[in-house]
């Protein structure tokens, strides 16, 4: 039991960094992610986040097997690459970690990081190494069920606008948020304080932050897991 792929359609817990556990059925598995139906969603999963996978030995946490094929069942080629060129404008979850998902599109596929856009965070970079999971959504399901809210505003109906997708981003986030110093970001979601202010400037991987009582804070970029630009 050495390769994830012999325990396709097994019932399994999966241990992710930060010693998340995830129970389900192993779906697929392919080059550098797998696929996981945890009883309610499929969730594609990059495997450098995988500490450890074990066959499930107690069937209390036993889920039925999913009534429909996940998204992209019928990839030629299962890869993290793939996944975020399929799911791009399709609405998705992306996980990041520490209870932090965020909810909307991704728009932009760079080399190290992600341009994905929020309904309600509008434009957040996500650093791709920095992906825990992430869910494609049936694109025949509109999101925050607005079908069913469009019936009863049938002569203004809601829609989500996507707008930033033709907006130029540069490949690398080091050099992106070069672009972004003297604005306000936020990082992370913005749970931590010290990760809330004026980017004064990126500079050898870190970012100096000015923060709202005039402290200044440095953070290295390889460990930010979303940035917001309010």
């Amino acid at each position: 039991m050495t390769d994830l792929i012999s325990l396709q359609g097994k019932q399994i817990n999966i241990q992710l960094s930060g010693k998340e556990m995830i129970n389900g059925i192993l779906i697929d598995a392919g080059k550098d992610i797998v696929v996981i139906f945890n009883g309610q969603r499929f969730l594609y999963i990059p495997m450098s986040h995988i500490h450890q996978f074990e066959l499930n030995s107690n069937k209390e946490e036993y889920v039925d097997m999913p009534n429909e094929s996940s998204a992209f069942a019928e990839m030629d080629l299962l890869t993290l690459q793939e996944v975020l060129k399929i799911s791009k404008g399709m609405f998705t979850e992306i996980y990041v970690g520490k209870a932090l998902s965020y909810y909307g599109y991704i728009t932009h596929i760079l080399n190290d990081y992600v341009g994905f856009y929020s309904p309600h965070y509008k434009l957040i970079y996500i650093p791709i190494y920095h992906i825990k999971w992430l869910v494609p959504f049936n694109e025949n399901i509109p999101p925050y069920t607005l079908s069913k809210l469009n019936q009863t505003l049938s002569k203004n109906p809601l829609h989500l606008q996507v707008n930033p997708a033709n907006i130029p981003l540069q490949h690398k986030l080091e050099d992106q948020l070069k672009k972004e110093e003297g604005k306000l970001v936020i990082f992370d979601g913005g749970t931590d304080p010290k990760k809330v202010g004026l980017l004064n400037k990126i500079e050898n991987n870190s970012a100096e932050l000015l923060l709202a009582k005039g402290e200044i804070v440095c953070l290295y970029l390889s460990h930010l897991k979303s940035v917001q630009i309010p």
